[in-house]
């Protein structure tokens, strides 16, 4: 097995006494939730805004098309480029890309002009296929099989108080103008330091290969990949018939939000109150993050069952959420908005559209946690994983693009709902027959991944 005896092994041996040790699963999930709290967390305080923060959302709309169009491309070959480079650089990388989106938008609030925040959109593609394929491949490898649904729900919860902060950044610095306008110089700049934070951060994280569980067994063995080798998988992800299941919900897991941002929280608040909407849309991911973590890891014995228990309670609750939204929607359209709701001012009528918002975040956070666990479920090794993330993200980045210039040319409010809510309908029944297929009650993926502790980094697999 690659052993010259029991002295080389005994040497080789790594400790696991303490699940706090700075090699250990969670200590390097919790790390990567701090970086895309700086990063990711806080653009989606700025997506959520509506507009990127601007009156006119027309330049923030080409820009996420921008972004979304080379992340669809990148997202796919991010999982390659993981394997290849490791999370170190492929982190930092895509990290420094967040900082010259936000700052795009502190030179839009001066000059007016969107070819920057075009520019900075198409780049920060790039750079978010490169994190999220490392981020999903952290993830859903390095948690023992058992416990992903607990890891996930953590790095969600972290994740997610980047938005929760950044919306209080908004909120604070633009407490006083409550008429509409776009967002001052320092909230930019504020969401820049954060960025820029997450980036150093990103410097941190540890290759799979010296990531060792408590039961003694590594992420993965293998330390480097080969560009010819990572070419030809991921041109068999288009052929994998588990891929392809997860499609439709990868499409529909972004497709939303351009809907979700400008049309609920855009258009029915005003600036002051659209940061605090964000707060509380964020902090609901926290909350449905745990919720639904828990039941796909502690509901029943049998994972398999899980995954179904999961599934269904997330349909049930969004069907009634999106039946919520459609009895909102039909009371107003692009050309006849009602006056803009502020939380102080508006009394009672601000209660609905607030609810409705907040549970939008907290349906986001148990759909993608739960996709996510049935990810995390089809394989243990982190080299697999980064794969499936990667064609995962970047389904999904595709159908965000297409959703970005649903909203630019100002397609219906109804007929945006009505597609929102179909896509996720469609994606529940297919998503259960992966589980059905794929998912093993032996808490095992398909493909093996045992790496004990001890073994010889530079051995090759047997």
């Amino acid at each position: 097995m690659g052993f010259e005896g029991d002295e080389e092994s005994a040497a080789n041996q790594v400790s696991t006494k303490s699940r706090f040790r700075y090699n250990s699963p969670l200590v390097q999930v919790t790390l990567i939730g701090l970086v895309c709290f700086c990063c990711p967390g806080m653009f989606n305080a700025l997506s959520g805004m509506g507009g990127g923060g601007q009156v006119n959302p027309t330049a923030a709309n080409n820009a996420n098309t921008a972004l979304y169009t080379t992340f669809a491309i990148f997202g796919v070959l991010g999982g390659g480029i993981y394997n290849i480079l490791g999370p170190r650089l492929t982190l930092a990388a895509g990290c420094s890309t967040y900082v010259l989106y936000a700052g795009s938008f502190l030179y839009y609030n001066h000059k007016q002009h969107q070819s920057f925040a075009i520019v900075a959109g198409a780049i920060l593609g790039i750079g978010a296929g490169f994190l999220w394929a490392g981020e999903g491949a952290i993830m859903t490898s390095y948690p023992p099989p058992h416990r992903k649904g607990t890891y996930i729900s953590l790095f969600w919860s972290i994740f997610n108080m980047g938005g929760v902060i950044g919306g209080l950044i908004p909120f604070i610095l633009n407490y006083n103008r409550s008429e509409a306008a776009s967002v001052n110089d320092g909230t930019y700049i504020g969401f820049m330091c954060f960025m820029t934070a997450g980036t150093l951060l990103s410097l941190a994280i540890l290759p799979p290969s010296k990531v060792v569980r408590d039961d003694g067994t590594r992420c993965t063995n293998i330390k480097y990949s080969k560009m010819s080798t990572e070419a030809v998988e991921i041109v068999k992800l288009f052929f994998n018939w588990k891929m392809l299941l997860i499609a439709p919900a990868a499409w529909a897991s972004n497709f939303f939000y351009s809907y979700q941002f400008n049309n609920v929280n855009g258009a029915l608040f005003n600036l002051r109150t659209r940061g605090l909407n964000n707060v509380f849309y964020w902090g609901a991911q926290m909350v449905g993050s745990v919720g639904i973590g828990y039941i796909l890891d502690f509901s029943f014995q049998s994972r398999r069952k899980r995954g179904f228990v999961g599934i269904g309670i997330v349909a049930a609750l969004g069907t009634a959420i999106w039946a919520g939204g459609l009895a909102k929607q039909v009371g107003y359209k692009h050309n006849d908005l009602p006056p803009k709701l502020d939380f102080k001012d508006s009394g009672s009528d601000f209660a609905g559209p607030f609810v409705l918002y907040f549970s939008y975040g907290l349906l986001d956070a148990m759909f993608q946690s739960m996709v996510y666990w049935v990810i995390g479920a089809l394989a243990d090794d982190s080299e697999i994983l980064s794969r499936y993330v990667g064609f995962y993200k970047g389904v999904q980045s595709a159908g965000a693009a297409v959703a970005w210039q649903v909203d630019a040319h100002k397609v219906p409010l109804l007929s945006q709902l009505i597609v929102n809510w179909s896509l996720t309908t469609v994606s529940y029944p297919l998503l259960a027959i992966l589980v059905m297929l794929a998912v093993k009650d032996d808490q095992k993926g398909e493909e093996p991944s045992i790496n004990p502790a001890s073994m010889d980094n530079n051995s090759k697999p047997v």
